[in-house]
């Protein structure tokens, strides 16, 4: 007699990524949210008796990706400052607009934006750093996405907190009363280096400690960085986090564009995670991560997109490419970070650092069903040799056909099944011309 069960996907490819093999007419059996089995598609037929099945004979089957850093909000600022260096986009644009129109309201439509521009391209969950974590957390919720929010840390005011204090209190507010929710997972967000002050970061370290959550930073993304660090505390970043004693397990450092051997041996020493994110690198003249001698050292490094506002596209399709190939031209080797690699920064890496790869990550019985497929027809994708490799070099969020999360059918045939996405962009529009008035006065 059949099983019963809630679901039923059979693909012309599954590649689970764990293991890096690639399955062929293989099915995928979910029951209450979780996978229950991978197994040839004759044998699922026989052995399930699902509510819902999908027979998607020239797709591949992938796990949900996983943006490991992005300010989702500011999906509301793309475009809105292009072709400025780092420093400059923040002080004389990002912040001054952020002093006008940065609330609840804003971090919620952004936040909401972003959530359906990821999962169209296979996203289904993202490393959010930003202002206003409540609002995300409901976007979050709202959109039916999977998040890690940040509880971000600056020394500075900003319209959502006074000091370092009040960040943390409201903070750790919004962890309790969202930290029960399993799509959501909380973690501490000091800025960056030269915006957070050693008194700070030792009592977001106590916390961090007390409550056993991660902490995530920007960190050595400029050379501006290093200098000024250098000058004020005779350290460099990421010695400095080292003395203070932030560097862990614990540890999502982000960019590491500038990071000579000293770093890297630092980080993987004490076992930290690490975020690449090529397209904002290199779109905000930053540099290149020297992500192949971070893997050799056995630092586990996940994909980021970084904002919307710093890379004009939240696709993680885009970053596994850019990621592969920047690092064979900077490796001078054809054979660094290939297409199996890169599919797994994409996915297992990310929910590595997110501390998640138990629940998340790769296509494994017994972990969460957050599943995209990718259709695999057209003249740009012909013929197909490798599905894994063309999953890489070939195809785009454009080819995303489906997308379940948490065993839940969130995209269908490329259409949402729930978001109103004319209504989200209705409502960018209102944003953008709001802005625009506020640069005017």
């Amino acid at each position: 007699m059949a099983q019963n069960v809630d679901l039923l996907v059979d693909a012309r490819w599954v590649i689970p990524v764990e293991p890096s093999v690639v399955l062929e007419n293989h099915a995928v059996a979910i029951d209450e949210g979780r996978i229950l089995a991978i197994l040839p598609s004759i044998e699922a037929s026989r052995i399930y008796d699902a509510k819902d099945r999908y027979s998607l004979k020239n797709h591949v089957l992938i796990p949900g990706l996983v943006n490991l850093h992005t300010h989702a909000a500011m999906a509301l600022m793309r475009g809105m400052a292009d072709d400025i260096p780092l420093m400059e986009w923040l002080s004389d644009h990002i912040w001054p607009a952020e002093k006008r129109h940065l609330g609840q309201e804003f971090v919620y439509d952004g936040t909401r934006l972003a959530c359906a521009e990821m999962m169209k391209g296979g996203t289904t969950v993202f490393n959010d750093m930003y202002f206003f974590p409540g609002s995300a957390a409901k976007a979050v919720l709202d959109s039916g996405m999977r998040a890690a929010i940040g509880m971000v840390v600056l020394d500075f005011s900003t319209p959502y907190a006074a000091d370092c204090d009040d960040y943390i209190s409201k903070g750790l507010e919004v962890r309790d009363e969202f930290g029960s929710n399993p799509m959501l997972s909380f973690f501490f967000a000091p800025h960056a280096p030269y915006t957070v002050s050693d008194k700070s970061f030792s009592k977001i370290l106590t916390y961090a400690e007390e409550l056993d959550l991660p902490i995530h930073i920007h960190l050595n993304e400029t050379r501006d960085e290093l200098k000024g660090s250098i000058e004020q505390y005779g350290l460099n970043p990421v010695s400095r986090l080292s003395k203070l004693g932030l560097l862990g397990p614990n540890l999502i450092a982000v960019h590491m564009v500038h990071s000579g051997s000293e770093e890297i041996d630092l980080l993987s020493n004490h076992g930290c995670h690490v975020a690449h994110c090529p397209t904002s690198n290199l779109k905000l003249a930053s540099g290149f991560a020297p992500v192949v001698e971070m893997m050799d050292a056995g630092i586990n490094v996940g994909l980021g997109t970084d904002g919307a506002a710093s890379n004009n596209r939240s696709d993680m399709f885009a970053e596994m490419r850019l990621a592969a190939l920047l690092a064979k031209g900077m490796s001078g080797r054809a054979d660094a970070l290939p297409a199996r690699a890169a599919l797994e920064m994409a996915t297992l890496n990310g929910a590595r650092a997110l501390g998640l790869d138990g629940e998340i990550g790769s296509l494994v019985p017994g972990k969460r069903a957050d599943m995209v497929a990718v259709e695999m027809t057209g003249s740009e994708i012909s013929p197909i040799y490798d599905p894994l490799s063309h999953l890489v070099y070939a195809t785009g969020r454009e080819h995303v056909s489906h997308v379940w999360i948490d065993g839940k059918i969130r995209v269908s045939e490329g259409q949402f099944t729930s978001l109103d996405e004319q209504a989200l962009v209705a409502k960018a529009a209102w944003w953008k011309d709001r802005i625009e008035e506020g640069k005017l006065k």
